[in-house]
This record gives structure tokens, sequence and C-alpha cells, in this order.
């Protein structure tokens, strides 16, 4: 099989009601079988591309396009299977109920002949990993593990040129590896063209052949072998943002703290969630005895499919506990009842704060400065607090720019700084935040980390769900281990 050749030429492209271009004066031309990391700081329009390689950017009401962008010679919604995208929200690629079905969705559509789509779509699960039952059902499956299966679904299909938006961002450290590995494997032996959009740039360096940094100003900041650019050039792009791996960012030790009030207490906890039509929970985590106290923070780590993020869920009072017990304290609860379960929205604000796994999932409003005003105006807080607060996060997290835009336009990684900004809008006594730092540059980490750490330095507790190594050893005070024995590591 033969690899896809991209040609962009003075593009560009503006969403709908913003002043200022995702993407301008883009020139770049990819060569059939390339293997190409597509690199720029958070908000540099990455994402952006990949959607117009795909031919799924959207039409003239959905934003404003110039310059020209074609595989093999047409436009990109003309490669009805060529072009396999991996999107940044996997969950918005799921589409089938059962595992099977939705690796198979694509090659039915491009008209395989039956057969030969079920040896793809064994081959596809076992090629990503995902060891479970071709029934099994897709809404039981962690956010790894659809991470995994929107793969599969994607390599299935043959595609001449695979694109890959953060493929790698909610997967463990082993998963990390296998898919990169089974990407590697795959390109090489099909001869594929590869896109990836990756911010850790140390995962793909040995994969790929050619790195491209886009400038957020418009243009190409760097272009040439991977290895050139990354060595010759990674003082300057890791000052713009870029993770280089000789240039880490650097952020101070949190040091060691002294434990606050105990606010939430679990003992012999068991944590699941209840499917559809379905009576009984299944069980994701169990046996789990932690205290979480303010001014401390505490990772919950593991493989894909532990129940970090249910257990997360049940900690922040919107799961119920399937066994066991989980009170909150005097000092979080101040007279409304220990069972955060039992807790009305306006309770939680000023108590326990979530930030889901993907950002999309909360968002209220069509604009970013009223997302941030929603907590704030629930609380009944005056006008001008409001917009202290609200100025203040924009301010902080880097979001000015994009304050009139709809926040489902946004970047990943600004999604993910928005999210976070709308919990921290009401000042909870308690953070919990799954995958905080996911889609962020350097610049942008070393920030909302620094963030993070103010705040549980100056009385809150943080739970936070993640396998940024980086992060837990700046930010955690200590780490629960979900796996098949749960483990406390102090």
């Amino acid at each position: 099989m033969r690899g896809a050749h991209i040609s962009i030429r003075g593009w560009g492209w503006t969403h709908a009601g913003r002043s200022r271009p995702a993407v301008s004066e883009l020139d770049l031309d990819i060569a059939p079988g390339e293997r190409v990391l597509l690199l720029g700081a958070s908000g540099a329009g990455k994402s952006t591309v990949l959607h117009a390689l795909a031919g799924v950017l959207g039409g003239d009401e959905e934003g404003d396009q110039r310059g020209e962008i074609t595989v093999d010679g047409r436009g990109p919604s003309e490669n009805r299977g060529v072009v396999g995208l991996v999107l940044q929200d996997p969950d918005s690629q799921v589409v089938m109920a059962r595992v099977g079905d939705d690796v198979a969705f694509g090659c039915e559509n491009l008209g395989i002949e039956r057969d030969e789509i079920w040896r793809r779509v064994r081959w596809a699960l076992d090629a990503v990993g995902l060891d479970v039952p071709l029934d099994h059902p897709t809404s039981r499956l962690s956010g790894g593990q659809v991470q995994r299966l929107v793969l599969a679904g994607v390599l299935a299909m043959r595609p001449r040129l695979l694109l890959l938006d953060e493929p790698t961002a909610n997967l463990d450290p082993e998963g990390v590896h296998e898919v990169r590995d089974v990407v590697d494997r795959v390109a090489r032996d099909s001869g594929m063209t590869l896109v990836v959009v990756e911010h850790r740039v140390a995962v793909w360096q040995d994969v790929v052949t050619r790195a491209v940094v886009l400038d957020p100003e418009g243009g190409v900041l760097a272009d040439g072998p991977s290895g050139s650019v990354l060595s010759e050039e990674g003082a300057s792009l890791a000052a713009r943002g870029i993770w280089i791996p000789q240039h880490p960012p650097h952020v101070p030790n949190a040091g060691v703290r002294v434990p606050g009030d105990a606010l939430l207490d679990a003992r012999a906890l068991a944590v699941g969630r209840t499917p559809f039509a379905q009576k009984e929970a299944v069980i994701a985590a169990s046996g789990l005895d932690l205290t979480l106290h303010a001014g401390t923070a505490t990772a919950i780590v593991g493989p894909n499919g532990a129940g970090k993020s249910t257990l997360a869920l049940t900690v922040a009072g919107l799961l119920k506990p399937v066994d066991g017990e989980l009170r909150a304290t005097s000092a979080l609860a101040s007279g409304i009842g220990p069972h955060p379960a039992r807790w009305k929205s306006r309770q939680l604000l000023t108590r326990i704060g979530t930030v889901f796994q993907h950002p999309e999932h909360q968002f209220l409003t069509a604009q970013v400065r009223r997302e941030l005003e929603v907590g704030p105006r629930a609380l009944g807080l005056s006008q001008t607090e409001i917009e202290q607060r609200v100025d203040e996060l924009l301010q902080r997290l880097r979001l000015e720019h994009v304050a009139d835009a709809n926040p489902f336009t946004l970047s990943g990684g600004e999604k993910r700084r928005l999210s976070v900004a709308t919990i921290l809008a009401t000042r909870p006594r308690m953070l919990v935040l799954d995958e905080p730092t996911f889609g962020q540059d350097a610049n942008t980490w070393r920030e909302l980390t620094l963030l993070l750490q103010g705040l549980v330095t100056g009385g809150a507790s943080a739970t936070v769900v993640t396998h940024d190594r980086a992060l837990i050893d700046a930010l955690a005070d200590e780490t629960v281990a979900l796996g098949q024995q749960q483990e406390v590591l102090r």
C-alpha cells in the first residue's frame, strides 16, 4: 500500500465568531509514507490541521477557510476510506453499543466483505491491546480503553493517511508504549503516511522521521528531520512551550506539607457504575481505605480500567458508593450531612469541585466567559465579584484571547484549562481532577501545576487522577495505586 500525499498552500482557518485565525498562511508538503510529528504550543492549530485533512472541519457556517489543502490531489472530503482520524476526544467516535461492532463500523461503510471485516476486527483489537470480548459493551470501557477502541476501528480500515490527535493522552504507561509500537509497526509495514499531534515529544521521537512546528502567529516555526529539529532548536522551542525531553519545564517541589483537617474518610469502599437498564452496579474497585485532608494532594494512579475515574466521581459526590463507607467530616460538610452523594449541586459548589476526564462533558454555555460565570452566579455573588474572579482566571490560565469564543471550538488544551477554571471560580475546599494536564504544552502545564500547588498550600485538598509522572512528583503528598490490590504510597 502506498501512503497518501499531502499538499497545503497558503491555508488558513478562522472559526466563526472569532477575529483571530486558528491557523494562517500554512505551507506544507508531506510525501507518501512520511511519518510526521506535528508540534506547537497549546492553541497553535494542530487539531485544526488534522480535522481539515480528514475533511471534518465544517462548512462556511462554522468558519472561514483560505488557501488550498489536498490529499492525493483531491479535497479531503473526497477521499473516502483514504484518511483515518483518531480525535482528541475518543468518546465522540464511539458509535456502536458493542466493541466488535464499533471496530467493524468503518469497514462496513467501506463495503468490505464480511469475513474480511471480522478478520480485521480481531487483528486490530489484538494490535492495540484491548483484551475484551467482541460483545463487551462500549459503555463499560474506561477512558483509556475507549482510546484503544477508536484506534482499532481506524486501523481496521487500513487508511493510507493516519492522523492521530493526542493518541496516548489517557493511557497508562504500558498502554502508551503498546499503542506507539503498534502504530509504528503498522505504518512501516503498510507504507501509510502518518501525522501525529502529541505534546510529549519523547513518546514519538523514535517513530517519526520529520518534525513540523506550527507558529501560533501563522506559518511554520521549524520543519526538518525530527532529530535535527529537536536537538538544534530544542532550547528555543522549549521556551515557546514545546515539550523537549532535554529541556523539561521546571516546577519546584511542593515540599513536605502538614495535613490540615480531615475532610473525607473512606473505609472498605467499593465503587462502580450501574449500566443503563440494569439494576446492579458493576464494581470497578473495592476494599478502598483513604482519608483526604485539607492542605494535601492525593494522586490516584493505576492501569486503564482499574476504576480511577469511578473512584474520583464517587469521592466528588457524583456517584453513590456501591458498598462500604464514605463520609464527609464536619469540617467539610458544615452541617448538611455526611454523605456527599446526597448533597445538592449548590451545596457541592463550595465544598467539592470536579474536573471530568473529558472537559466537553461539563460545559453548559456557548461562551467561555459565561461558562466561568455559571458557578459564581449560582452562589449569588455580586456582579463585581463575579467579574473579578472571571478576569483573574482568564488571565492566569491564558484564556483571555478566547473569552468570547464558544467553549466547544477551543483546542483540547484550552478546553482542559477552561474546565479547571470553572471549578476554581467557586473556590471549593476540595478539588477532584481527572487528568487535569491533558493537552497542555510545557508552559501551560507549568502554570497549571503551580496554580494547583498554590491552592493546596493555601489549604485546599486536591485529588488527582493522572498518568502524568511529572505532575505527581510536583504536587502529590501521597499516591493511591489501584489495580488488583489497592496500595497507598506515601
